[in-house]
């Protein structure tokens, strides 16, 4: 039993995808993006969490600062305190108030000093009329003002508020100092910092599982690869866009190209190097039809069209994406490679048919020899002989004598033949030659433009007012490089509104369908070879075609 395959890379399953020989690190692109947006978030909330609890640290300690100096303030202000400077023994008074105020405000000391600094108050019984150290009074002593300083004194490091000591006159009679321990600072900013360190560890965790699903959600979005499997994909997708025969044309919903292959530039005649991508398709292929497609909605399937000198097969198709148009892709194959196709099978159907009627025609005139034969009519029989075989002779003799490339000479004979079982009488002037043998490509084009020529001006014979006696007269001649190519018939002609449109692609006065691109190919082709071709009207009563294309022969032919 044959085994099941995978229609592309992600719908094997993750065990059997070839891997390259990586680092687990390097392998897992899941791995990659948890720890990349984790570390990144990490690293911010870190970064960012130091410096607010750093800030709000600071914050602390001034406040703490202040608190000390507001404490200080009140106790300056005290009439207590005051009024106890003027009595023998200010100490007495002072120092039950200052122990009640550290106590209730939670200071670790309150000082009152005078002003020779010796203490009125002190935590410690002991020191009491010893001179305070730290060497920062004289800013509230000298100058009289309030100020929070970091110090170190008897009972360790500490934030101190200190402000002087005002008597009735406005004079300075103390200061007082309050302060709190640094440790005391410490454990304070310590405790209100706790909180934001905690919140930056919750959220680093967060940021964590955040990272955890959005690697998860990745992994879905891109089908489960790996970078370096996407990266193969896209390579092999661009080889394979680039390798086959088809060209790929893609647009954005807002008509701008977003990819063309090799094919489709070679169809636009464009070099490699020629900039495409994101440049408005009207500018690069204005009847490329695609915006319609983009505002439509509507796919379009097997429409001919040209692109660039190539006439091509599209197929127009828009991209949707959950209801909404997000672009549009058309695919173009070489309308001559299916005209070459048609015209070999339709070639070889008219062989076909060609024979038969060949057969036929000659089975016609056998039995008529022998019917002369058997009425003894030897003469006229001999003489039936003759007229054929003149005919036939006579024809290969013109073209062979007249026409240097033996392709066109073939070409000419298919035509002759075939007007004859049409019943239109074609007639190649006298004085037509081709006196240069045609290149390759010259071969194809003659034959494209007098075989689209004469087989229009069959039709309009047949089809015009004197088809019991339809005509049709081809005159072709080469002057130096150019060829001219002129082709005329009896029929109804060419309506005067219609003589510039029937040169248009898909505008036909036939019937049916794939009408409209005889006269449009032969145009495009004179205009390719530096000529043109020209409608008048014809001596026979018709419409008369005359082309004239440039650099189609290759070298003169030998003489005869």
């Amino acid at each position: 039993m044959t085994p099941s395959r995978f229609p592309s890379l992600s719908d094997l399953p993750l065990g059997q995808r070839p891997r390259a020989k990586r680092r687990w690190y390097k392998r897992s692109f899941r791995l990659q993006v948890m720890l990349l947006v984790g570390f990144l978030l990490a690293t911010m909330l870190l970064a960012q969490g130091a410096y607010l609890n750093h800030r709000k640290a600071d914050i602390v300690s001034e406040q703490m600062g202040e608190r000390a100096l507001a404490v200080a303030k009140s106790v300056a202000g005290m009439p207590s305190i005051i009024a106890a400077f003027e009595t023998d023994d200010p100490a007495r008074i002072i120092q039950p108030l200052a122990e009640r105020v550290r106590q209730e405000t939670g200071a670790r000391y309150v000082v009152v000093g005078n002003a020779q600094s010796i203490r009125y108050s002190h935590p410690v019984a002991e020191r009491l009329g010893e001179r305070m150290v730290g060497g920062d009074n004289d800013q509230a002593l000298i100058h009289g003002q309030s100020y929070v300083s970091r110090a170190t004194g008897t009972l360790g490091t500490a934030m101190r508020g200190k402000t002087p000591i005002w008597d009735e006159e406005g004079n300075v009679i103390g200061l007082v100092s309050v302060g709190f321990l640094a440790d005391r600072v410490a454990s304070d900013a310590a405790r209100y910092t706790l909180l934001g360190w905690s919140l930056v560890g919750l959220m680093i965790l967060l940021g964590f599982a955040g990272a955890y699903w959005l690697s998860q959600h990745l992994k879905r979005v891109i089908l489960g690869l790996e970078p370096y499997e996407i990266a193969r994909l896209a390579m092999e997708k661009e080889a394979i866009l680039q390798s086959i025969h088809e060209g790929i044309l893609a647009v954005n919903r807002e008509g701008q190209i977003t990819l063309v292959n090799q094919q489709a530039r070679r169809f636009m005649g464009v070099s490699d190097d020629h900039v495409l991508l994101g440049q408005p398709i009207r500018e690069v292929v204005p009847n490329s039809r695609l915006l319609e497609v983009l505002k439509r909605g509507e796919q379009e399937f097997d429409q001919q069209m040209w692109l660039g000198d190539h006439p091509v097969v599209v197929n127009r198709v828009p991209i949707v994406d959950e209801g909404e148009i997000e672009g549009a892709v058309a695919t173009f194959r070489s309308r001559r490679e299916i005209i070459d196709l048609s015209e070999a099978l339709t070639q070889a159907s008219r062989d076909v048919d060609m024979l038969r009627a060949q057969a036929h025609e000659f089975s016609n005139k056998l039995y008529t020899i022998s019917g002369l034969l058997q009425l003894e009519r030897v003469e006229e029989a001999l003489k039936l002989i003759h007229q054929e075989s003149e005919r036939a002779q006579k024809q290969m003799s013109f073209l062979m004598s007249r026409v240097a490339d033996t392709v066109l000479s073939g070409t000419l004979l298919g035509k002759l033949t075939r007007a004859r079982e049409l019943g239109v009488t074609l007639e190649i002037d006298e004085h037509s030659s081709l006196s240069k043998p045609l290149t390759p490509s010259g071969q194809e084009v003659m034959m494209s433009v007098v075989g689209n020529l004469l087989d229009n001006a069959c039709f309009a014979a047949r089809s015009g007012p004197n088809a019991q006696s339809a005509r049709v007269r081809l005159f072709f001649t080469d002057l130096g490089e150019q060829v001219l190519v002129e082709v005329e018939d009896n029929g109804a002609g060419v309506a005067p509104e219609h003589a510039e449109a029937i040169f248009t692609e898909g505008f036909s006065t036939k019937r049916g369908k794939h009408q409209g691109l005889g006269l449009a190919l032969v145009s495009r082709l004179c205009e390719r070879h530096g000529g043109a071709v020209t409608l008048e009207e014809s001596e026979l009563g018709g419409a008369c075609f005359t082309a004239v294309l440039d650099a189609l022969s290759s070298k003169p032919a030998p003489a005869r």
